[in-house]
């Protein structure tokens, strides 16, 4: 899988200051986007450690299983290793061409059951949810204007067979401002441990402004609990990036 150092933001690589809302996922991004999300998401690679044991848990023989907003399709080949030799179909998909390009070219290098995926490069409110074992979302619906979640969350209920289930990580918020302060801060001094710069954590931060928008937990569970799932859990949390495991 690419490794690219993630650059754009060093002194020497942004000409002008980054602007808030700035931030896409084009090719500049999805050549760097494998080292830009490890040093970025604190537990983002034990999520996609587990995935295969969440998969073999939960896998349903002919399910389909869709990753919204698959990036580089690192959790596609986590799920295939889940299912293994068990028949299932796996669908990645993203807005973004420049990701769907590089997911393809990954998952021909990486893994021999070609005929087990389909990418799309669509947008994930624009396709249907069918006969679905799992649905992944790693970080996605975070930017999905706020108005559209639910009506999201309730297609994919829609769409999961009984004992299916929607793995769900987001970047959460806090109610209580001194929590969510003391959080952000220890996420910046992780990233500066990680090689970033104050000035890279600077012009990131507004970049995304506005772009991602984080919700709290209770909000999510909240939402989740509404669409009809019949348990609602977070099972991987680090700082304020947290994974939700949601069945139906």
């Amino acid at each position: 899988m690419n490794t690219n150092k993630d650059q754009i933001y060093r002194a020497d690589k942004a000409a002008v200051p980054a602007k808030p809302g700035s931030f896409v996922f084009d090719a500049r991004v999805a050549s760097v986007f494998a080292d830009m999300i490890s040093r970025s998401v604190p537990g983002y690679q034990q999520i996609l450690e587990m995935l295969p044991t969440l998969t073999r848990q939960f896998r349903i023989e002919n399910g389909n299983y869709y990753d919204l907003g698959c990036s580089l399709g690192a959790g596609m080949l986590a799920i295939s290793e889940g299912l293994d030799q068990v028949p299932g179909h796996i669908v990645g998909v993203d807005s973004s061409v420049d990701m769907i390009r590089q997911a393809e070219r990954n998952l021909t290098a990486i893994d021999s059951k070609k005929g087990r995926y389909s990418l799309l490069d669509k947008d994930l409110l624009d396709i249907e949810i069918e006969s679905a074992a799992m649905v992944l979302m790693n970080f996605t619906l975070q930017f999905i204007p706020l108005p559209r979640r639910e009506a999201l969350v309730g297609k994919i209920y829609a769409g999961l067979l009984s004992g299916g289930i929607l793995v769900l990580s987001e970047k959460i918020k806090f109610d209580n401002a001194n929590t969510n302060n003391a959080l952000i801060d220890i996420h910046h001094q992780y990233k500066a441990d990680q090689g970033y710069s104050l000035m890279e954590i600077s012009q990131k931060r507004d970049a995304i402004e506005n772009v991602l928008i984080p919700e709290t937990l209770q909000t999510h569970i909240r939402r989740l609990e509404n669409a009809g799932f019949s348990v609602v859990t977070p099972w991987v949390q680090n700082l304020q990036f947290i994974s939700i495991l949601a069945i139906k």
